[in-house]
């Protein structure tokens, strides 16, 4: 037996266990799981329990460019099925134009997160979190505030909304608490669990994998790289749970990727956790996001400004990132407040090629096609 094989194991196959969703005041149907055979449940909010009828809603509101106050954007045009929802783009635009600062995160399984967003300890749900790009005026994005009343009589006006926030929130009038609960309800369904690696870990095809994949596997697991220190367990991400977890780990890193003073400081325009502690520590300091579909996710870093996997690779293998100019100039490599574990590593040729071939072979397909996660207004 491969030497990494017992850990992967440990790490990625969990026994299937149950969840109680809780009860609807009125009779609805609870939201079925479709999972494979070993795969967790996601942990659900108590007092936001899932339902097929919130599900339903959610998916049309968060395709729904009506959302936004000028009617120009929706939730699905920073995060794009195609792209494991993200949008292709170093940093996204808001629905008046307004570039936000940090890259489009991928919602690939959002619903096992542990913590929100690319640097902030205060998001404690997906409910929480969905506030920011509604309400959030500092950059706009969907531009909700100041337009709650309109927004909700576009709804209130149209020939389905109604009748389908009717059969989620039986009763309740409509309100954007309920728009919120829906729409994280339909995100906490996207749940990707059907990659070559997937199917490899949990015994359904022990040929998913070919030879290049199996051994980047080797490497990804390895003490030599480290990877799985930041990028570990069945979601590739440390800051990861299920319905079952006991303990909440909230995890973030300073890669290296920057130091502009040469005593460890980040681009004053995104500083990282800093801005949410104070703590000196927590400069350049981000969450380790999942690699799942990390292959159709680029670009990447919390600013968007690493093109490709390669480059990502190449940047480890550094151990944090050199510029010799323009204004971020510095030497992250020497970075004092940089991760422990961020050290450097050398590969061969073959070996990055291998490695690169076990992050692709975490794309997930059936997930980036799935009717479900679908636009509803889509035309067929």
């Amino acid at each position: 037996m491969r030497p990494w094989l017992p850990w992967l194991c440990a790490a990625l196959i969990l026994p299937l266990v149950g969840c109680d969703d809780g009860a609807e005041p009125v009779a609805a149907t609870p939201y079925e799981w479709a999972l494979p055979v070993g795969f967790p449940r996601p942990p659900v909010p108590a007092d936001t329990p899932m339902s097929d009828a919130k599900v339903e809603l959610g998916r049309r509101l968060f395709y729904d460019r009506r959302l936004s106050g000028n009617g120009t954007q929706a939730c699905a045009d920073c995060h794009q099925q195609a792209l494991a929802f993200s949008d292709g783009l170093a940093v996204p635009l808001g629905s008046t134009g307004e570039a936000h600062r940090r890259n489009s995160m991928s919602l690939t399984n959002v619903a096992y997160s542990t913590s929100y967003t690319w640097a902030s300890p205060l998001l404690l749900t997906l409910e929480q979190q969905h506030l920011v790009p509604m309400f959030g005026e500092t950059p706009v994005e969907l531009g909700v505030s100041g337009n709650e009343a309109e927004i909700l009589a576009r709804f209130a006006a149209d020939a389905e909304y109604p009748a389908l926030f009717k059969a989620a929130f039986p009763n309740e009038s409509m309100n954007f608490d309920l728009v919120v609960q829906a729409i994280a309800s339909f995100v906490r369904t996207l749940i990707s669990a059907d990659s070559s690696v997937d199917r490899y870990a949990y015994g359904r095809d022990l040929n998913a994998l070919n030879a290049s994949e199996l051994r980047g596997m080797a490497l990804f697991f390895s003490e030599r790289l480290e990877c799985h220190h930041c990028h570990g367990g069945f979601n590739f991400s440390a800051s990861t749970a299920h319905d079952s977890t006991a303990i909440l780990d909230r995890v973030w890193h300073n890669t290296g990727l920057y130091n502009v003073d040469f005593n460890g400081a980040y681009p004053v325009r995104d500083q990282g956790l800093h801005e949410a502690t104070g703590d000196p520590a927590d400069m350049g300091r981000f969450k380790a996001p999942t690699l799942r579909n990390v292959g159709v996710t680029a670009p990447y870093m919390h600013d968007g400004s690493v093109e490709t996997l390669e480059e990502v690779v190449r940047l480890y293998e550094e151990g944090g990132q050199r510029l010799t100019m323009g204004i971020d100039a510095g030497d992250g490599r020497a970075n004092p407040l940089k991760s422990p574990i961020i050290n450097g590593f050398i590969l061969s040729d073959e070996e990055r090629a291998d490695l690169l071939a076990f992050l692709n072979a975490l794309t997930d397909p059936s997930f980036l096609t799935d009717p479900r996660f679908s636009d509803p207004f889509a035309t067929p």
